[in-house]
């Protein structure tokens, strides 16, 4: 038998280093699927619940590796469920390729069944997206797929008929006229800063005398120049959710997470500097940075697109962060005022010490969700890969999770989207089988798809299970709690139990039901036992723990128009004794701790 398209597009995939694929099967792909069995593994097609979870995992495999992530769909409707997920990486700035099956050529046109207008389609969603429409098209189609993907960090699309795929492949196209003759590979390129324009940052750095640092993702690579230049310039370094990991939370200075789920710290830094960096970062609220024309600003960036358009730059450097600080470094002498950084210090500690107390908080016997995420923090496996939801809970893992050096950590940042929590831990666990994994969702987005993927879970026991462990930490609250508070919060309306409530589910029993370890737990005094007992689990486990959902996730500092919408939503909320109780006693901490005086160890 000769050599179908569909086996050469596996072979060119596996040059291009993929090992594994994620997918759902379908006619669209029939091609691709015996091309899959055919090739014995290499590479691994993995088959998920839902095409979406498919794409998630390919946005995952991308962020924990560096490497491209890959997704397979059938045609129609198999292709349409791809997007969330796609999004997911093109908000994020993932590369993934994702390839999709199209209806034969012939029947193109014809208004045939499933045949939807693929490009179109998936023309925002890529930067690069091509129908195979001959086989000698299929070699150069993939590597630029792979090229654009790895240069634009983005999402690129390949389209192939189901024809196509079937056909005899041809992986060196006839020498004749509109042939091409690409190769696979590709090099990181070295994206070196303007001089005259780093000297000009310089110059504002050392003129500061409150020098706030935020990073993202984009500092990834740049750990020991970030913390070498924050100790320069005596700054404190506050992290966008997607730079998490870039710094460990361990060093003093670190003020933590950034915005309506951030740290007083880090609030009190931005409101309080007269110089601010930002390196690799697109954090997008402008209500959590410094008011504008207050202090002056440097911004470092890869991407001359993103270049201050977040907050008013007076230096606008272009380059890869490792690089430009690297030349940055010897243009900045050490300050000798160290009492700018002995503040954010001092804040730090403040800050710790009142999110220890906020969790300590118990209210009626119900488990505080802070508890949960604080209790477990130091008990976390050295090298842990952390995933996180949106939703509530997603305040918890940002405030109380404190990273430490080797670790991985991430979450859907940018398109901020329900569902992604599970997906990337599994993601996680086939990419990296000898390191524990947590992630920590709602129930809310536990019931819309992370349910179904137990069954993924279930399906590849023999990857999943064994040590170290696999944990799915579910907050049940019966509540689509974040939504909750933004009613009462941004529109000043009271909880509507039609839209928000969910109904309660056994979420450990249905573990037991997969196969899985299932623990359960509606006891605060429970809480560090049923981690310790998830942590010591030899197959995966689904920890559902009960928490109280009238606990407010309170910003760093409270604006006054949200606060008056709270107070008229609380006058008719069904709930509003319980969230003033919490409310006001979990403020009070706050206050309490940063009276004028007080002293943290």
């Amino acid at each position: 038998m000769a050599q179908q398209v569909a086996d050469y597009v596996l072979q060119r995939l596996t040059q291009w280093g993929v090992k594994r694929v994620y997918g759902y099967p379908g006619d669209g792909i029939n091609g691709m699927l015996g091309a899959f069995d055919r090739a014995k593994g290499d590479p691994e097609f993995i088959q998920t619940r839902h095409e979406e979870m498919a794409a998630f995992m390919a946005c995952a495999h991308a962020k924990f590796t560096g490497e491209v992530g890959c997704c397979v769909a059938t045609s129609g409707p198999g292709a349409i469920h791809l997007l969330n997920g796609l999004y997911d990486a093109k908000l994020d700035h993932q590369p993934v390729v994702a390839i999709v099956g199209q209806q034969a050529r012939l029947a193109q046109g014809a208004h045939y069944q499933q045949e939807v207008n693929l490009e179109n389609l998936f023309s925002d969603v890529s930067e690069f997206c091509q129908i195979v429409m001959h086989p000698g098209q299929m070699r150069h189609v993939i590597d630029r797929a792979f090229k654009t993907a790895l240069t634009t960090r983005g999402v690129a699309t390949i389209i192939i008929p189901e024809d196509v795929q079937e056909s005899d492949a041809m992986p060196s196209p006839p020498k004749e006229h509109g042939s091409v003759y690409s190769s696979v590979g590709w090099s990181q390129p070295r994206v070196l800063p303007n001089p005259e324009e780093l000297r000009k940052a310089a110059g504002i750095l050392n003129e500061g005398e409150k020098v706030a640092i935020l990073i993202g993702q984009g500092a990834a690579n740049a750990r020991e120049e970030v913390i070498e230049v924050a100790d320069l310039l005596g700054a404190g370094v506050a992290k966008a959710l997607l730079g998490r990991e870039v710094l460990p939370d361990d060093l003093p200075f670190v003020t933590g997470p950034i915005g309506l789920l951030g740290s007083k710290a880090s609030d009190e830094m931005m409101r309080n500097c007269d110089t601010l960096l930002m390196i690799g970062s697109s954090f997008p609220y402008a209500e959590w940075l410094p008011e504008e024309g207050s202090c002056r600003g440097v911004e470092i960036d890869i991407d001359g697109r993103m270049i201050g358009i977040r907050y008013p730059m007076d230096a606008h450097v272009v380059g890869d962060a490792k690089e430009t600080l690297r030349q940055l470094i010897p243009l900045l002498p050490r300050k000798e005022d160290r009492s700018w950084r002995e503040e954010i210090e001092e804040n730090v500690r403040a800050w710790n010490t009142v999110l220890e107390k906020r969790a300590a908080q118990t209210f009626n016997g119900k488990i505080n969700p802070q508890a949960v995420v604080e209790q477990v923090s130091p008990l976390l496996p050295d090298g842990c890969i952390l995933t996180a939801d949106s939703g509530s809970g997603t305040n918890w893992w940002a405030r109380h999770i404190k990273i430490r050096d080797g670790m991985k950590a991430s979450l859907s940042g940018t398109l901020a989207t329900m569902g992604p929590g599970v997906p990337y831990a599994i993601a996680a666990r086939f990419a990296y089988p000898d390191r524990p994994v947590i992630a920590f969702v709602g129930d809310g987005a536990f019931q819309m798809n992370g349910m179904n993927e137990m069954i993924t879970v279930k399906r590849y026991a023999d990857r999943m299970a064994g040590s170290p462990p696999l944990i799915f930490c579910v907050f049940n609250n019966q509540d689509l709690n974040q939504v909750t508070w933004e009613q009462r919060a941004m529109g000043g309306d009271p909880k509507y139990r039609g839209s928000q409530y969910i109904p309660d589910f056994p979420y450990a029993k249905y573990a037991e039901m997969c196969g899985l370890k299932g623990i359960y737990c509606d006891e605060p005094k429970k809480v560090k036992a049923a981690w310790d007992a998830a942590l010591a689990s030899d197959r995966p486990v689904v920890l559902e723990f009960v928490v109280d959902n009238e606990i407010p996730p309170i910003p760093p500092h409270i604006m006054s128009d949200q606060a008056k919408k709270t107070v008229k939503a609380g006058i008719k909320d069904p709930q509003k004794f319980g969230i003033a109780e919490r409310g006001f006693r979990q403020k009070l901490t706050e206050m309490y701790e940063n009276l004028p005086g007080r002293k943290h160890d």
